[in-house]
């Protein structure tokens, strides 16, 4: 059984009863030590009750693993529409780059739906077997696009201005699919080794969305849609240059082999590709990928 999230509330709250009693120092070490020792054992047993508790009567709980590009659009708008439809099934999200996400689930990651923002990481799963191969669909289509703060930058006018950034913000291409894609274009642009001694890398797009929002950084370059949920903080140059990206980028979306809910999981899946769905991620930015 999917081990309950609610355990975990269990234990943060006996490590924190734990903290306090360390702290009064009116008690001894034997009976802080006493206490402690109780303390522990009462939350394992009270960890073991959550765990095998179900999320509620008649509901099943089901993990999503999604890039974080996607974060927004499911929190704020899909999660609900599906479970408003679904009440019987409870969506929780967990949103990362997709190579730390395909890590995770190779290394036992209980997900049960994994959506990636580029072909490769769902690739790679399933040529391992763990993802159920008839209910891949290459959902949806992003760009990618080079930013600069609100204020500042002005210098920049292309994607190929890049390279006129004193410090610029990317993803990890070794984890990062908005990585991986920003160092193809700019490769095959030839500006990739002209820019390498004023590059940071970020674990994830939106961490180098959040350092150009922040003026950390004079440009980077992360999806369309990212650059669409923060029109405020930063502004879009361009668009990466019509040749300099030998695939579009895709974000295709499956049911994970070891998914304990398989038949729920298909249902989000195929709710995602509803004409509602379509126009909340169109909403966002994308545009439809199959």
């Amino acid at each position: 059984m999917r081990k309950n999230r609610r355990a975990q509330a269990v234990i943060a709250m006996a490590v924190a009863a734990g903290m306090v009693l360390a702290g009064c120092s009116g008690q001894s070490e034997t009976e802080r030590d006493a206490q402690e020792s109780e303390s522990a054992q009462e939350t394992e047993t009270e960890s073991q009750a959550a765990q095998d508790t179900p999320a509620a009567d008649g509901q099943t709980e089901i993990l999503v693993a999604a890039a974080a590009s996607l974060k927004n659009a499911y929190e704020e708008e899909l999660i609900p529409m599906f479970q408003e439809e679904h009440p019987e099934i409870i969506v929780t999200g967990t949103y990362d780059s997709s190579g730390k996400l395909q890590t995770q689930i190779e290394e036992g990651l209980e997900a049960d739906v994994f959506m990636s923002a580029a072909t490769a990481q769902m690739d790679a799963l399933n040529e391992e077997g763990l993802i159920q191969t008839d209910t891949i669909v290459n959902l949806l289509e992003n760009k990618i696009v080079l930013i600069a703060p609100a204020s500042g930058g002005e210098d920049l006018n292309s994607f190929e201005d890049i390279v006129k950034a004193q410090s610029i913000a990317l993803g990890d291409p070794a984890s990062v699919p908005a990585g991986q894609y920003a160092r193809e274009a700019l490769t095959n642009l030839g500006l990739w080794d002209q820019i390498q001694d004023r590059v940071s890398f970020g674990t994830n797009v939106t961490e180098v969305l959040n350092q150009v929002a922040a003026s950390s950084a004079d440009g980077g370059i992360v999806y369309a849609t990212d650059a669409a949920s923060m029109p405020e903080d930063v502004r879009v140059i361009g668009e990466a240059p019509e040749g300099s990206l030998a695939e579009p980028v895709i974000y295709p979306v499956a049911v994970v082999a070891a998914s304990a809910h398989p038949e729920e999981a298909r249902a989000f899946v195929d709710f995602l590709q509803t004409e509602e769905a379509m126009e909340v991620f169109e909403s966002y930015g994308f545009a439809d990928g199959r």
